[in-house]
C-alpha cells in the first residue's frame, strides 16, 4: 500500500512538471450506488491539448482526471478513495455549447474493502467510466458518469461497486 502511495505521489509530481500549459478544471460530482450509498466527488482536471480525428461533426481529445470520493453508506462505515484515470472524449462540433460523451480506465485506492453488501476485496481497484454531458463556452461542463470500480480478479472477493452521479467542472 505505502509503495502504490508513493507512485502516485511521483506521478503527481511528474504530471504537475508537464501541465503548465494545459487547461485544468476542479471537478464536482454527487451520485449513488445501486445499494444506496452516496458518493461525493472532488477532483482536478487537466486537459492534454492534443486533437485527434477533427471534423466537422468534432473531435477526439482527453484529459488526465486525479479526484477523492466520499462513500457514505448506511449499513458500514464510510469509506473513501483515490483515483487517478487517463479520460478520452468525443466532443462533437459546437460554438456555446459543445455535446460530448467520454470513457476511461484508471486506478483507484480505497480505505475500506466494504461498500455496503460488496466486498471489494482489496484496496486497490481498476476504475472504468462512461459519461456525457454539455460543455460549456468559458470551460464550464455538466454531465453525468457511470463509474464501476473492480480489482479484475487480481483478490478472490471482487464484489465490485458502480456509482452513477451528476458532476460539474469549473475552470481554474
Amino acid at each position: 500500500m505505502k509503495r502504490l502511495f508513493c507512485l502516485a505521489a511521483i506521478a503527481t509530481a511528474l504530471m504537475g512538471q508537464s501541465i503548465t500549459a494545459q487547461a485544468a478544471g476542479v471537478e464536482f460530482g454527487i451520485g449513488q450506488t445501486s445499494d444506496s450509498t452516496m458518493t461525493y466527488r472532488l477532483g482536478l482536471q487537466f486537459d492534454w491539448d492534443k486533437t485527434w480525428l477533427q471534423s466537422d461533426v468534432g473531435r477526439v481529445t482527453g484529459y488526465w482526471s486525479g479526484a477523492y470520493t466520499y462513500w457514505d453508506g448506511d449499513r458500514t462505515p464510510a469509506a473513501s478513495s483515490l483515483s487517478f484515470s487517463p479520460v478520452f472524449v468525443y466532443e462533437f462540433a459546437g460554438q456555446n455549447v459543445k455535446p460530448y460523451v467520454e470513457a476511461g480506465i484508471g486506478v483507484a485506492l480505497f480505505s475500506r474493502t466494504q461498500i455496503e453488501d460488496n466486498n471489494i476485496g482489496e484496496s486497490f481497484q481498476f476504475e472504468d467510466r462512461l459519461g456525457f454531458g454539455l460543455r460549456f463556452a468559458g470551460g464550464h461542463e455538466i454531465g453525468i458518469r457511470a463509474t464501476h470500480y473492480s480489482n479484475a480478479g487480481i483478490n478472490s472477493s471482487n464484489g465490485g461497486v458502480e456509482s452513477y452521479a451528476l458532476h460539474y467542472t469549473m475552470p481554474l
